[in-house]
């Protein structure tokens, strides 16, 4: 499954000033991710602000995004929800539309029990010919997938990996000890992606590669290639600009960031705003610190 990617950037949906998404400008977006170093895109995830979107915008993502990279990277479609029946539908539509693999976050809100988040992403991995990634977010979700858990899952053939936003590299450990070296570790956060793959991680699903793509693709290179002393430099550098992006929730500083830099995505849906006035300035101060990788 190496083809799915080591840099995979959880991109956001761009809005036009009527709030109604923008299918050119998430076109040119996209393009423009894979030529700054990005391997495929998560469309629809958490930083795509999936909650707001309805179906039909999600399915007609999936297709414009497709249409605009061919086959230059791969695409990841957030299909997972609260509901195993809609995820199993809409897992199904997004296959429809030629995605590459699936991104199924854990259950939020309902708050199961590990058995039933094992039959949750059993059933949704056994409706689909899909790849599967499991989305581990308990920030988000109110609910933490243990260790134990993803391993078990780990066994389904077609659950090939995991995100792991948890934050607690204890746990990412045991699963890349756990699962075997078939199973992909994406780490979940941005300032944890060198951590995660000195301890044998795959690679990240990222928000700040939509800046930065390309010095973020080079420090995953330097820790493939064992020079860990560079890659634990870069990943230093970039932390600032990093903590940046997320002085408040995700996707509020990114969408910011990249109207500040010239590329416009409007602003978030209700119920999330633009920064507050501190906030954005400590985003527009950290971003003249950095060479910005995306070209338009």
């Amino acid at each position: 499954m190496a083809k799915i990617g080591r840099l995979l950037t959880a991109m956001v949906t761009p809005f036009n000033a009527r709030g109604e998404v923008d299918f050119k400008q998430a076109q040119k977006l996209a393009k423009a991710l894979i030529d700054s170093g990005s391997d495929g895109l998560v469309v629809t995830g958490t930083t795509g602000e999936r909650p707001t979107l309805t179906d039909e915008e999600q399915l007609d993502l999936f297709t414009a995004v497709r249409e605009a990279i061919g086959k230059k990277g791969t695409i990841i479609a957030g299909s997972g929800g609260n509901c195993t029946r809609e995820s199993i539908a809409m897992t199904a539509a997004a296959a429809k539309r030629g995605v590459d693999a699936a991104l199924l976050v854990v259950p939020y809100y309902n708050k199961p029990t590990q058995e039933g988040m094992y039959q949750h992403f059993k059933a949704i991995a056994g409706s689909t010919k899909l790849p599967c990634i499991l989305y581990n977010v308990p920030g988000r979700t109110g609910a933490n997938l243990m260790p134990e858990t993803a391993i078990r899952l780990s066994k389904i053939d077609n659950i090939i990996g995991i995100k792991e936003a948890s934050g607690n590299l204890e746990q990412s450990a045991k699963i890349i000890m756990g699962a075997g070296k078939d199973f992909l570790v994406w780490s979940g956060n941005d300032g944890d992606t060198f951590a995660i793959m000195a301890m044998g991680g795959y690679g990240v699903i990222s928000v700040a590669s939509h800046l930065v793509g390309k010095q973020i693709q080079e420090m995953i290179q330097q820790a493939v290639k064992g020079k860990m002393k560079d890659a634990a430099a870069n990943q230093m550098r970039l932390l600032p600009l990093i903590n940046a992006l997320f002085v408040v929730s995700n996707p509020i500083p990114i969408k910011y960031a990249l109207n500040c830099v010239g590329f416009k995505v409007g602003k978030p849906r209700l119920p999330l705003t633009e920064p507050d006035e501190k906030s954005a300035k400590v985003i527009e101060d950290t971003l003249k610190k950095y060479t910005i990788d995306l070209k338009f």
